[in-house]
């Protein structure tokens, strides 16, 4: 009888393990926050440049007991690959009275999504509790998410391009009722995906409403488009900030630019370019505008053969312009490499902070207008003799130290080596450098040719 006792509670044993291993698989592969639903999504998709922009506003309700700390956001693999920026914030109060608190948002992993689904965690402020609801603002931008057809074109045609997409968005959580707007350039638009109700007026197509979208939820659709914006894209920047505490910040800027539209086909005809420009070459760039800093000084602008004179450089208070025209216009898969310097007034950028170091406050990016950088690398030069230098930017950026050695340097010069790829516009924000520095260097230079010239003289 106690073999039998023994062997029953070892089945009893087992049948309960095994379940309880069922419920923490099933649990692990279950919806990341199945307790949250979203009652209204609107969706806005800015085609206007080569550059997406979306705009997405929600408001999440807690069904369930527990208080969510957070809120997912899905993009199917090929978005989530072409992600430059994905910012979010929570709105307070109503009309007039309404403002925005910036929200935490980061890249979360969850192994067991469906069809590859990615994710970015939204952080709340507070937990949402039971019943309670957030409107949530979020903006996210696409780069080379625009793909010319056709691949080639000539010089007088018009360059279509595909934008891939979905009419309902993507979500772990279901979606009571949800619209989309997509913004073209032009009212020409080739062809796009149905997915009734969808409607069509001059530059916007609307999809939606659609209602009770169940969890991942996707409808794919494609639109074909004319978009004849400058497709600037800077496959490498190198931007060196050299710091000297004698008054000065000289940039030296290195630029390989590339048109990433549609290819040219065929033979460039200056002659037409310049006597039909409404319809020779209508996809083209021959001009970018730089935004520099205020009180910019000896500026420049040159590649491989030399200076280029076809710049007009404007400057005021707030900010400087300068007009640059390549030697020749650029069309889909042409290229150019030029470089642009310039110096600023070490005061405007150069802070001590409470604790006695001093930072340079300087603004990440590049400056040329709506362009997308593949690859920037900032080399921030410290003076000789800095010490424990330091970084803090706004968002996430791969940094190391390197040593370069000028005129008179003896123990070289630290420099901070920040790099970041995909980056857009909205990254032009400011970021600092910090570091410690002892007076006394600053006499070490004058001190040698002091006494080279009592040796020599």
């Amino acid at each position: 009888m106690g073999a039998m006792a023994n062997f029953r509670k070892s089945i009893i044993f087992s049948v309960f393990f095994f379940f309880s291993m069922l419920l923490v698989k099933t649990s692990s592969s279950s919806p990341p926050s199945s307790n949250l639903q979203i009652l209204t999504a609107e969706r806005r998709i800015d085609l206007t440049s080569h550059i997406v922009r979306v705009y997405l506003t929600l408001k999440v309700e807690n069904t369930g007991e527990a208080p969510a700390a957070e809120v997912l956001l899905a993009f199917p693999p090929a978005q989530f690959d072409h992600l430059a920026l994905v910012k979010a914030a929570a709105t307070v109060g109503k009309k007039k009275k309404k403002s925005y608190l910036p929200l935490e948002v980061n890249p979360s992993d969850h192994p067991d999504a469906p069809n590859g689904t990615k994710y970015y965690s939204i952080s709340l402020l507070k937990p949402l509790a039971k019943d309670e609801s957030i409107t949530l603002e979020i903006h996210y931008i696409l780069t080379h998410s625009l793909e010319p057809f056709p691949a080639e074109i000539s010089q007088s045609e018009s360059q279509l391009v595909y934008y891939h997409d979905s009419a309902v968005i993507l979500s772990p959580y279901q979606i009571k009722q949800q619209a989309s707007m997509v913004k073209t350039p032009t009212s020409k638009v080739e062809s796009f995906t149905r997915v009734e109700p969808t409607d069509r007026s001059g530059t916007e197509l609307r999809y939606g409403p659609y209602e009770d979208r169940h969890p991942y939820s996707y409808s794919p659709v494609i639109i074909h488009l004319e978009n004849n914006n400058a497709f600037a894209v800077v496959e490498e920047l190198e931007r060196e900030i050299e710091i000297s505490h004698w008054g000065s910040v000289q940039v030296t800027e290195h630029y390989n630019l590339a048109h990433a539209g549609a290819r040219h086909r065929g033979i460039f005809s200056r002659v037409e370019y310049q006597s039909r420009p409404s319809i020779s070459g209508v996809s083209s760039f021959k001009h970018l505008l730089a935004e520099l800093p205020p009180r910019v000084h000896s500026v420049y602008y040159r590649d491989d053969i030399g200076n280029i004179s076809s710049s007009r450089l404007r400057t005021n208070s707030k900010k400087s312009e300068l007009l640059i025209e390549p030697r020749y216009p650029l069309f889909g898969g042409w290229k150019a490499t030029f470089v642009i310097g310039y110096g600023v007034p070490l005061q405007d950028f150069l802070f001590e902070s409470d604790d006695g170091s001093r930072y340079l406050n300087y603004t990440f990016g590049c400056p040329l207008s709506e362009t997308v950088v593949d690859k920037l690398t900032i080399k921030v030069v410290l003076p000789e003799g800095s010490k424990n230098p330091s970084v803090k930017a706004p968002f996430t950026v791969e940094h190391s130290l390197e040593t370069k050695y000028s005129y008179l340097d003896v123990i070289g010069r630290t420099v901070v080596v920040l790099e970041k790829k995909n980056v857009v516009p909205e990254h032009n924000v400011p970021f600092q450098v910090f570091y410690n520095f002892n007076p006394m260097f600053m006499l070490a230079e004058p001190l040698m040719l002091v006494s080279a010239f009592s040796l020599f003289f």
